[in-house]
């Protein structure tokens, strides 16, 4: 994607520290000089107003620039360097004196020298952002800063508008591991009872209105009375994801990256493998329409003391996803694995439930009662063992 804007975009000029300080100090002294007779402060405020003035004739004028700033890759995975490209042509009719552009990339403000440009002529600057955290990357606007050698004064001139670089979190290839747990195959039983599906339950007593067709003929024959199948409901499978995302409940930053990447691996395999899919993550649900959505949203995720909590996490799953039938609850690893049963009971009965603590550095867990198991992992490499020993308990 390329950013280019031919004519300069909201052009400000601002006076800095030092050059407030020395119109100060020229009003004074030149005050001072006048009302005491002292030559010597009159010459000082003299010298310094002479200093802003010029200062100022510095920053007048305008440059006529083409600016293009150009991303190779909108989206990166978290560890790998994004590749930019920038491009200044000089389109007014004379020769441009060298000016400094200032490109923030984040947090920081890259500088780098623009040399003197006939017309027409082009200058270019490649450059590479490291990406060591997942994140959402603002890089830009350009602008070029004209000023003063003394920084008295300063005016920058904005070319392009901010391009957003999304850094996703690392994922692992999920492929069989996940078949077992996040299956699709021709719908799920479940514990609804209903009168016509394709999972056959029980026989009871035929009743006014039912479809004859679910008549049992073979018990009515045999009892002399007429009986009904009963089936049980089946669906599709519906995985949800719930993220916790409160500072309580993870010991460091590390522990929730480590969540963020579970969270987004099993969740591109769920989309890979064209299932329903709800994430619930911080205020609302992330997008789930493709991988690249999901993982951009992946990317904005941050702690919050006010973040949701995983006492929270089962409540979210019946209220969000109510015909969910397995249910995935990511957290850290401050909640204790007992009150983490305790938590997962607000899930919807029948629904499979697995609970994951993720505490960098430990060993591998799984424990399950029922149809729900409570594991812990270290590292996002034990995601796939741990999904087996889940799907196999």
């Amino acid at each position: 994607m390329t950013t280019a804007v031919r004519t300069a975009v909201r052009p400000w000029s601002a006076v800095s520290a030092l050059g407030w300080a020395a119109a100060a100090t020229a009003l004074v002294l030149g005050a001072l000089g006048w009302w005491l007779g002292w030559v010597e402060l009159t010459v000082t405020a003299a010298t310094l107003a002479s200093a802003l003035a010029v200062s100022v004739l510095l920053t007048l004028g305008r440059s006529t620039y083409a600016v293009e700033l150009e991303l190779s890759d909108h989206r990166v995975t978290v560890g790998r360097r994004a590749i930019g490209r920038l491009e200044v042509r000089n389109t007014a009719r004379g020769r441009l004196l060298p000016a400094r552009l200032e490109l923030p990339v984040g947090r920081a403000v890259a500088e780098l020298a623009l040399p003197s440009l006939g017309p027409g002529r082009v200058h270019e600057e490649v450059f590479a952002i490291p990406t060591t955290r997942r994140a959402v990357v603002v890089v830009g606007p350009v602008r070029s800063v004209r000023g003063d050698p003394l920084g008295l004064l300063r005016r920058r001139v904005r070319w392009t508008d901010p391009v957003d670089l999304y850094v996703h979190p690392e994922l692992v290839s999920l492929g069989g591991a996940s078949s077992g747990l996040l299956r699709d195959l021709e719908g799920q039983a479940t514990r609804v009872v209903s009168d016509s599906d394709m999972s056959f339950h029980a026989l009871r007593d035929y009743v006014a209105g039912d479809d004859r067709r679910h008549i049992h003929w073979r018990t009515t024959a045999r009892t002399g009375q007429l009986v009904v199948r009963q089936f049980e409901d089946t669906r599709r499978t519906h995985t949800a994801i719930a993220l916790a995302t409160t500072t309580a409940d993870y010991a460091d930053a590390d522990e929730f990256e480590l969540a963020v990447a579970v969270v987004a691996s099993l969740g591109v395999q769920a989309l890979r493998d064209q299932r329903e899919l709800t994430v619930l993550a911080g205020a609302g649900s992330l997008r789930t329409d493709s991988p690249p959505l999901l993982l951009d949203d992946c990317a904005r995720l941050e702690l919050a003391d006010d973040g949701t909590a995983t006492a929270r996490l089962g409540g979210r799953v019946a209220r969000e996803a109510a015909d969910a039938t397995v249910a995935v609850l990511v957290t850290g690893s401050v909640p204790t694995a007992p009150d983490l049963r305790t938590h997962a009971r607000r899930v919807p009965v029948g629904v499979r439930t697995v609970v994951l603590r993720c505490a960098t550095g430990a060993d591998v867990e799984v424990a399950t009662n029922g149809g729900l198991s409570v594991a812990r992992l270290g590292s996002l490499a034990d995601l796939p063992r741990v999904l087996r020993r889940v799907v196999g308990s």
